[in-house]
C-alpha cells in the first residue's frame, strides 16, 4: 500500500486577475506551488506526487522539480477543464492498488503544516474517507444584498484540503459521477454522492486557499 498525493495545478485563477495562474506567481523568489510541494516532499508518509497541470506549464514544473530536488514528483500530466477532471486524470495516470491511499491537496494552499499533513494521514489509516475542515466560528447569514436569514453555525464547517481516500472508494465515486454527469466542488462531494461516509478531521485556519492578490500579501507576511 502506497500513499500518493495528487496536487491539481491546472486552474487559471480567474479571480486572481493575473497573466499567469496564481500557483506559479513568485513569492520571495519562489513559485507559490513550491511551498506546497516542499511540505509533501518532506513528509515521510508520502511516497509519490502527481501533478495534473496545463501543458503550457510542463517545462516550468519540470524545472521546479529539478531546482528544488522534488524527487517524489513521479508524473506531471495533462490537467482537465475543471478540477474534477484534473484529479480524475491523476487517478487514471497509473495502475494503483485498490488499498492505496490517495491524498488530494490544492496547489494554492501553501501553508499546510507538517503536523496537519502527517496527523491527517495517520488518522486516515483507520478511515476510508477523510476531509480536513474547520468549524465555523463567525455568524452566518443568508443574503441577497440584505440579510434574509441567520444560519445555525453549530454544524457548519469550512472544507479545506487535504482530502484523503482509499483508491477504490475515490475511483468508484468518480466513475459514478462520470456516469451521471455529476460535477462536485471537491472530492468529498463526489464521495458522499456515491453513498460513502466521509470523516471530518480538524484543520487549521492558516491552511487557507490563496484566491486573491491580498491573500498573496497575507501569505508573504506570514512566511517572513
Amino acid at each position: 500500500m502506497n500513499t500518493i498525493a495528487i496536487i491539481p495545478s491546472g486552474g487559471v485563477g480567474s479571480r486572481f486577475n493575473s497573466p499567469i495562474p496564481k500557483q506559479y506567481v513568485k513569492v520571495l523568489g519562489k513559485e507559490l506551488i513550491c511551498y506546497t510541494l516542499n511540505v509533501f516532499q518532506n513528509c515521510k508518509l508520502i511516497d509519490e506526487i502527481i501533478i495534473p497541470a496545463n501543458e503550457s506549464y510542463f517545462d516550468l514544473l519540470n524545472q521546479i522539480k529539478i531546482d528544488n530536488n522534488f524527487s517524489k514528483i513521479s508524473k506531471i500530466i495533462k490537467g482537465g477543464e475543471v478540477r474534477q477532471d484534473s484529479v480524475y486524470n491523476g487517478l487514471s495516470s497509473k495502475n494503483f492498488k485498490y488499498d492505496d491511499t490517495i491524498i488530494v491537496h490544492d496547489a494554492a494552499r501553501p501553508l499546510i503544516s507538517d503536523t496537519l499533513l502527517e496527523s491527517a494521514l495517520l488518522k486516515s489509516k483507520k478511515s476510508d474517507s477523510l476531509v480536513v475542515a474547520i468549524k465555523a466560528r463567525d455568524t452566518l447569514i443568508k443574503s441577497d444584498k440584505s440579510i434574509i436569514d441567520h444560519l445555525d453555525r453549530s454544524d457548519i464547517y469550512y472544507v479545506q484540503t487535504p482530502q484523503i481516500f482509499k483508491y477504490n472508494v475515490l475511483k468508484k465515486a468518480f466513475e459514478l459521477a462520470i456516469e451521471n454527469n455529476f460535477y462536485g466542488t471537491d472530492e468529498s462531494m463526489l464521495v458522499t454522492n456515491a453513498g460513502f461516509e466521509v470523516e471530518i478531521f480538524d484543520g487549521e485556519f492558516k491552511n487557507f486557499k490563496i484566491t486573491t492578490k491580498s491573500d498573496i500579501e497575507t501569505f508573504e507576511k506570514l512566511i517572513k
